[in-house]
C-alpha cells in the first residue's frame, strides 16, 4: 500500500516542537553570535516552555539565566511564553496525551 501526500497541504505548517527542541532553541538564543549579541528574553522563553513540560535541563538553564536578567526581562519572557502557549495549547495537549 502506498500513501501519497500533497505537499501543498503541509506547506507553511509549523513544526510541532518537543521539549528538547524548545531547550535547543533556548541554548541557541543564549549563546553569543556575531558581535557577541544574544537574547536572554527569547532564551528564557524557550527554557520556560521546555521546563513546563518537564525537561529538567531547561529548568536549570532558566534558573541560571535569570541571574543575568532584570525583572522586566523576566516579565517579558514570561509574557512571550504565555502568548506562544495561547496560540498552540491544543497542539501541546494533543501531543502530551
Amino acid at each position: 500500500m502506498s500513501v501519497s501526500i500533497d505537499p501543498s497541504v503541509v506547506e507553511g505548517a509549523e513544526k510541532i516542537l518537543t521539549p528538547e527542541d524548545m531547550y535547543r532553541r533556548g541554548i541557541e538564543a543564549s549563546i553569543p553570535g556575531p558581535g557577541d549579541s544574544y537574547d536572554v528574553v527569547v532564551a528564557h522563553k524557550w527554557f520556560n516552555l521546555a521546563a513546563m513540560q518537564g525537561y529538567a535541563k531547561a529548568l536549570v538553564c532558566r534558573k541560571e539565566l535569570m541571574l543575568e536578567m532584570t525583572s522586566e526581562q523576566v516579565s517579558e519572557a514570561q509574557r512571550q511564553a504565555r502568548q506562544w502557549l495561547a496560540t498552540r495549547k491544543g497542539t501541546l495537549l494533543a501531543n502530551s496525551v
